[in-house]
């Protein structure tokens, strides 16, 4: 019986793919540079849940994404580390019980209150080339990628 449940909590494991992720720091020591994908998510958003099984479940997408982006997860409410990106350092904001990062802030075009989730697509140079808020279905962004691969040929 044992066995069975073992081999149950298993199975959904072989339907979903992993997205190779990278920190802030190793960006700036990257030798091999690729297009930037910065995802801002929290642990609460259930819309950030969604999406990310949708994404899981989309091999080709996770195969384009870890063939040819570097890709941050950044959690915008529990990193608590400085990070230094593009020159700055930026610093976590306690409020109480919860708090921010500066960096989520910094990103957001919503200065006070981030839309959650948030992707942001660099260049290998690390210039904005799209940002978007929201939800992203692995369609659109298959979509978006095949534009970004193209420009960036």
């Amino acid at each position: 019986m044992r066995i069975l449940i073992l081999f149950l909590m298993w199975v959904p494991c072989l339907c979903l793919s992993q997205m190779k992720t990278g920190t802030f720091s190793e960006l700036e020591t990257i030798q091999n540079k690729k297009p930037v994908i910065i995802h801002v998510y929290t642990d609460w958003c259930g819309i950030c849940k969604i999406e990310k099984h949708a994404i899981e479940k989309d091999k080709d997408l996770i195969n384009m994404i870890n063939e040819n982006f570097y890709v941050i997860q950044f959690e915008a409410e529990k990193t608590k580390n400085t990070i230094h990106f593009q020159g700055k350092y930026f610093h976590y904001l306690p409020n109480g019980n919860s708090g921010i990062h500066e960096l989520a802030l910094t990103l957001s075009q919503h200065r006070n209150q981030p839309v959650y989730p948030l992707w942001i697509f660099l260049d290998k140079n690390q210039q904005l080339l799209y940002y978007h808020e929201g939800i992203f279905t692995p369609e659109k962004m298959k979509q978006k990628l095949l534009e970004i691969s193209a420009s960036n040929q």
